[in-house]
């Protein structure tokens, strides 16, 4: 995977990310290099931003818009990025070279060969006055790959003391690196559905699974929780927010039960898909807001004999923007950052269009 021949020049840039449960956009300020005992990385400065309540609504009403709502949306959510991005700035201890921004997941339907992520790179480039690299995920879904997880090549480059990677974001995510190959998948749904549950309670989210350890684990609810037909596929896959829209919403609106006893079904059906991807893994590091669920993780450790590394809350929260910004460096090294083991695309490749300032 890696050539350590190849020449690797340290570079500082921005990562952002913005991830399907509309908590913020994170961005990570990180300084890159590469030497003979691999690839290094150090994080400069982070900060979350907050979508403003409009823009937080006109995000989440996407999926079901029109065409030109959607190319509205993106100008809107664009400019707010850049605005985030010289706010983040004017106090930052270095300008990055690159800004390496995921965008936002709107549609991912790579069954389809589509996959869409609004964030212009170019209005980045131009309001910002930096490099923005962007789009990474459509080269792999054009090779007939799933387009995600992208984060593993990051993950076995830069976290390789653990036997995995687990991200309980919006979407759980498993990652692992064993004998020269990688592999990954997205697990299920995740802080999608427990903020969902939360909001009808006047929460943004679940803090601590406070609402969720006060309820009861209800059978029927968690038996069709566990039902659809991607629990079975062993190939590589990957979840979009139609799933939540099509299936999940429905099924939770339909139970006339408590919220509380909701989250606490919810809880154990996201622990027990987690435990079961973490099979025969001896360590795992553990990020995104689920790290921060302290009943969500213990039920986790109930049901798993893999041992649950949670790091400082820098990395938890900002992980996935750090890999981001390596995803960036490792394209503007034109080097592959897009794994086919993992996506199960024909070929690795490297992703990410370049809009220059």
């Amino acid at each position: 995977m890696q050539t350590h021949s190849q020449q690797f020049v340290p570079c500082t840039l921005m990562g952002l990310m913005s991830g399907t449960s509309l908590d913020g956009l994170d961005l990570a300020l990180c300084d890159f290099w590469n030497n003979e005992q691999g690839f290094h990385y150090n994080i400069l400065q982070t900060q979350t931003f907050q979508y403003p309540q409009e823009l937080s609504l006109k995000l989440r009403q996407l999926f079901e818009g029109s065409a030109l709502f959607l190319c509205e949306v993106e100008v809107e959510f664009s400019n707010f990025m850049a605005q985030c991005v010289n706010i983040f700035l004017e106090n930052a201890e270095k300008k990055p070279y690159y800004l390496a921004s995921h965008g936002h997941t709107v549609f991912h339907q790579p069954e389809h060969g589509l996959t869409k992520q609004i964030g212009s790179g170019a209005i980045l480039a131009a309001k910002t006055g930096i490099p923005t690299i962007c789009d990474f995920r459509t080269t792999d879904v054009a090779w007939g790959g799933q387009g995600a997880p992208l984060v593993p090549i990051g993950d076995a480059l830069l976290f390789h003391q653990y036997a995995g990677c687990l991200n309980l974001g919006g979407i759980s995510n498993i990652s692992q690196h064993a004998n020269g190959v990688s592999i990954a998948h997205d697990i299920s749904l995740c802080n999608i559905l427990l903020n969902f549950l939360a909001e009808q309670c006047g929460y943004s989210y679940d803090k601590e699974g406070m609402l969720a350890q006060k309820g009861a684990v209800h059978p029927a609810l968690l038996e069709a929780l566990n039902k659809p037909d991607y629990f079975l596929n062993n190939k590589a896959k990957s979840i979009g927010f139609e799933l939540f829209s099509s299936y999940y919403r429905p099924l939770l609106n339909s139970f006339s039960i408590s919220i509380e006893d909701k989250l606490r079904t919810v809880c154990e059906h996201i622990a027990m898909q987690v435990a079961q991807s973490l099979k025969g893994m001896p360590k795992v590091l553990v990020t995104g807001g689920g790290a921060k669920n302290s009943f969500l993780i213990s039920l986790l450790k109930e049901k798993t004999e893999t041992t649950i590394i949670i790091p400082e809350n820098q990395l938890v929260d900002f992980k996935e923007a750090l890999i981001f910004a390596f995803l960036g460096y490792l394209r503007i090294h034109e080097t592959n950052n897009c794994l086919c083991s993992v996506t199960g695309a024909s070929q690795n490749s490297c992703g990410g269009a370049i809009y220059m300032a």
